[in-house]
């Protein structure tokens, strides 16, 4: 039986948090992990939405901090799936932080998550392939293919050493 295809609109999702006392760090901005898990959950959100199985994050590339988040400001992360392999599917996410007095907002970290999907067993199983639409999509889907090979080139080389 062919699993349908399905497009990264079909499948991305946004959902927002504010940062409160139990978040942040001495400094008054919210913790690394905090962060990494909202990402994680969204991320997670959208492998299960396009493969409709039970996922697990198998790996994490790429997390870039760039800016704190402050006490008391909005985050806005935004997820979307950029690549599919055999029974796997790489996500990424985007946070951003905004300030809810003065409605300044910027992007604050950027990640790519990989995911697997689950059968019944808990074994890896074939997933729908994905269907870039836009040309943004595409870029992604491009991006994400080249991710995908360095990080094979590094596996290979580490091994040979």
């Amino acid at each position: 039986m062919k699993i349908q295809a399905k497009t990264p609109a079909e499948t991305a999702i946004e959902m927002r948090e504010m940062v409160m006392p139990n978040h942040t760090n001495n400094h008054g901005t919210v913790f690394g992990g905090t962060v990494m898990s909202w990402i994680d959950i969204a991320a997670a959100m959208v492998a299960a939405r396009h493969c409709g199985r039970p996922v697990v994050t198998a790996h994490i590339d790429d997390i870039d901090f760039l800016a704190p988040i402050k006490m008391g400001y909005h985050v806005l992360i935004q997820a979307s799936l950029n690549y599919v392999g055999k029974t796997s599917m790489i996500v990424g996410v985007k946070v951003t932080s905004e300030n809810p007095y003065t409605g300044e907002s910027r992007t604050t970290t950027r990640a790519y998550l990989t995911f697997v999907a689950l059968d019944d067993l808990g074994r890896p199983i074939v997933v729908p392939e994905l269907k870039p639409e836009t040309e943004d999509d595409h870029r992604r889907f491009d991006n994400a293919k080249k991710r995908v090979q360095m990080k094979k080139d590094i596996r290979s080389s580490l091994k040979n050493k």
